[in-house]
């Protein structure tokens, strides 16, 4: 049994949809950047999980800052991201040095619960996977020649992360070449043809890209901390 539990934190973001001169990773909501919030939320869960940030290497010293100025002192190892999101996972993925269940989660997701990771682990630690999804609540459209057609929503799932992986699927997985269909960490290892399993994800956990995602994460920040 895997005993050894890793998380690594992929913060690439620019914050160019929110017309923000800072990186959206690093805008303040509730008292502290977003991206402090999400390293706290894996340590809360387990706080022996190594953590490893991933950050372009130009934010190296505004992120050393920010902790200094935060007091932020969560042990974490950061390091340099790629030129893609592709490699910048191969480059976190690198500094793991054990075998490991490994969470791969978006940055600007600080709102994952601990229960959604909980079931992520558990069920990679028995078949070697996991990701979380859930159900569409939208009526959805596929695109045609002719126009569009309905489609049945309930053969489709939203994908969120953490994505959790033995390390020995996921450094395998991203021996690969890139490829443009890779559009998450699930889709490059089940191009190695590794069975993905689904559990269920929560609903809060959003991706913040853009203004009204910052105004719904900090209304839910505050109602989670009691502010």
């Amino acid at each position: 049994m895997i005993k050894t539990k890793t998380a690594i934190i992929v913060a690439g973001g620019k914050g160019a949809r929110m017309q923000s001169e800072i990186p959206k990773q690093f805008i303040n909501i509730c008292g502290k950047p977003v991206l402090m919030h999400t390293l706290e939320v894996f340590h809360r869960y387990d706080s022996s999980i190594q953590l490893i940030l991933v950050l372009p290497i130009d934010q190296f010293e505004y992120w050393k800052s920010l902790c200094e100025k935060y007091f932020f002192n969560l042990k974490h190892l950061v390091v340099a991201g790629g030129k893609n999101r592709f490699l910048s996972v191969k480059n976190g993925l690198e500094a793991i040095k054990v075998h490991s269940l490994v969470a791969i989660h978006d940055g600007v997701r600080p709102l994952v619960s601990e229960n959604t990771i909980t079931n992520c682990f558990d069920e990679a630690a028995i078949y070697g996977s996991a990701i979380p999804v859930v159900d569409l609540v939208d009526s959805i459209r596929q695109l045609t020649e002719k126009g569009s057609q309905s489609v049945d929503r309930t053969v489709f799932k939203l994908v969120q992360t953490p994505q959790v992986f033995d390390s020995e699927i996921l450094k395998k997985a991203y021996d690969q070449d890139f490829s443009s269909l890779f559009t998450d960490d699930a889709t490059v290892v089940e191009a190695t043809g590794t069975i993905i399993r689904l559990v269920e994800g929560n609903i809060e956990n959003i991706k913040i890209t853009s203004r009204m995602d910052l105004e719904i994460a900090q209304c839910l920040l505050r109602k989670k901390e009691g502010l």
